[in-house]
Order: C-alpha cells, then structure tokens, then sequence
C-alpha cells in the first residue's frame, strides 16, 4: 500500500510503498478514505516533539473495514467507521471512571518489543503514530479505536470528527462544559478554535469572542457562532476582551499551543473563569501566571482530545451534522490526492486555512 512516511525533521513527507500486518484477533483494517491534517502532526514534523522515526503519521481518519481479527465482535467488513487516538482498555481505573480519554493503552498499545505492523520494502520497521497512521491507503488498530457511523455520511466530513471536532467541541462541552448564557473567548481560529467555537455556540453561549490575526479567518470564525471578532495583530487581545466584557470572560480557550496564547487565555477569564488549554505547547516550555489570581477562583486547565467518551460522543456530533446544527462542510478547505500531502502540511505553515482533507480513491 502507499504511505506518506516522516524520515527527518523539516523534511518532505516521501510517498513510498510499504507492507501492512493482518490483523491480530482484537485488530481491524481499515481502508482509509479520507484524514485531516492536523497542526498536531506538523508538531512532530518540526520537531517540536519527539517521535521515533521513519513513521506514518496521521490520526484524523475515516473508512471502510475492510478485515477484521478473530476476536473481534464490534464491526465488521463493509462497516462504515471514523478512528481515534482515544484508544481505550475498558478495564483500567481511568476507563471505569468514564475518563476512556486519559487510558493508559496497557495490553492494547504495540511496543517496539512487538514485531511491526509497518514494514518498508527492505523489512525495516515503520513506526505507527498513535497506533492509527491515517497517512496511509490502510489502517491496522485495535478494534477499540473505532466507532461505527451512519454510512450516509460522507467520509471526507466524517474524518474530521476523529480529532479536529471532537478536540475543538469536546473542550467546549466535555472539559470546561460551556453554560448557557456564558461568555466565551477562543484564541486561533484554526480546525481546532473554529470547533472550540461551534462547540461553545451549540452550549449556548450569548457572546463568543474569536482572536486572530488573520482577518480571513476571523470571518469564517463568524460562520461558525462568534458574536464578536478581536484581531490580535491590532492590540493587546487580553485588554480588548476585558474591555469588551467589562471584567473578562466566563470562559477561554486557546487553540494555539504558545506559552504567550496560554498565558493569555488565564489573563482574559473574568472572577470564577476557566481557561483551557487545547494547543500542545512545546515540549519543556513553561506557563507562568499570577498565583494571587488563584484566589479569585481562576482556573487554568488542559484538555485531551475533547475528554472524549468517542464512542457516545462521535455518533452525537453526527446526528448534529445532519441536523445541521454542527458545521464540517465548510471546515474542509480544499481537497488533495496523497501525493499532494506536503502542499497540505505547506499550507496549514501558512495559518491561512481551516482544514486540509486527503482523500484516497
């Protein structure tokens, strides 16, 4: 099968020809119809995490099954399904207490002790990104790291749903649980802040506030629910948000993963707000704020892929979608073959794009 595969920092993606495992008796293949490109990706590409290499990246993907395991009871060939990172045990104390999301994969995860579900044409192991490697015409996971769809859906939208939605929209209904009648401030309207935004509008925030500094992507923030727009690049974002709000907001999100933008979202929460932290800021950089502000009941928090419970909440975003009451259509800003990949990666450098999709034959 084809793959994109990741050999070097700030190098091309190279389209190569490598071979996939059957399936074990809990594993499926899937035949990968369409991924997002995520900023999380272009993350390991420049190396601002480190991950083993050569490698199949890419974890934003929908699909046919197309084999399935022995043991395997949950989908089978001709089944219609989105994947995730989330991949969870079902049995470990994170698991049990509905937090699937921050499982530690023990028993489920491949280990480079394992022999490789990846191999190049020379045997060499290709390593697989958070056990999916959507970049590629085929999937080898675990049968816990797929949800089945409605196959009416089309699965360039239904690939989206697999981390850019469920991350965005998770942050805002599952880690913060937006209320209604709050105040909500996103900065970085990316894939990611644009669903942080749809996701506070379908809580039922009255004013959301997206920050940018692209006025491109400020308008398309508008589509998708904000109420008022701040261009970073003309002020202070945190004085023009306090300002407007008369004392902050009930609620941030920052979708970037900066120090600065973090920091930032803490300062423009009001008394009693939350800030939450989707962006993954780079490995060993600090976040510094005021420890008297935490006696105001500020909150600054994290947020893991949405603290999905993927199985419940994907099928919801679906039936959101057909209900027209959750945006994909206009999240995909253009469309490229597999070999176009690195145009993809290209322009999510530029920040000028929602979502990148490739879409296979």
């Amino acid at each position: 099968m084809r793959a994109a595969v990741f050999r070097e920092v700030d190098k091309p993606l190279t389209i190569e020809e490598i071979e996939l495992d059957a399936p074990g008796p809990q594993e499926v293949v899937v035949r990968t119809a369409a991924t997002g490109i995520c900023h999380s990706d272009l993350h390991f590409i420049e190396g601002k995490y480190p991950i083993a290499t050569p490698i199949v990246l890419g974890h934003e993907g929908a699909g046919v099954v197309e084999a399935v395991g022995s043991a395997v009871r949950y989908v089978q060939p001709g089944d219609h399904v989105i994947t995730c990172n989330s991949i969870f045990c079902g049995r470990c104390e994170r698991c049990l207490r509905g937090q699937p999301h921050l499982c530690a994969k023990e028993g489920i995860t491949r280990t480079d002790a394992d022999p490789p579900r990846l191999r190049d044409r020379s045997g060499e192991r290709i390593h697989q990104f958070t056990d999916l490697s959507c970049f590629a015409e085929k999937m080898l996971t675990h049968e816990n790291g797929v949800v089945k769809i409605d196959p009416s859906v089309p699965l360039d939208r239904a690939a989206l749903i697999g981390c850019g939605v469920m991350t965005g929209v998770g942050a805002a209904l599952n880690t913060a649980r937006v209320e209604p009648g709050s105040t909500v401030a996103v900065i970085g309207c990316g894939g990611i802040g644009l669903n942080a935004i749809q996701g506070a509008r379908i809580a039922g925030a009255r004013r959301i506030f997206a920050i940018d500094r692209v006025a491109g992507k400020l308008e398309l923030a508008r589509q998708f629910g904000a109420t008022d727009t701040v261009d970073a690049s003309a002020g202070d974002p945190v004085a023009q948000v306090v300002e407007q709000t008369g004392g902050g907001v009930d609620y941030s999100f920052e979708a970037i993963g900066l120090k600065q933008t973090a920091e930032q979202a803490f300062a423009m929460i009001s008394r009693g707000g939350t800030a939450t932290v989707i962006g993954m800021i780079p490995v060993g950089e600090k976040i510094e704020i005021h420890g008297a502000e935490l006696l105001s009941e500020k909150k600054l928090q994290g947020s893991l892929m949405g603290s999905n419970r993927f199985r419940i909440d994907m099928p919801v975003y679906i039936d959101l979608y057909l209900q027209g009451r959750l945006k994909l259509d206009e999240l995909v800003s253009q469309t490229l073959p597999l070999e176009r990949i690195n145009e993809g990666l290209d322009a999510l450098r530029s920040g000028e794009l929602a979502r990148s999709v490739v879409v296979f034959d």
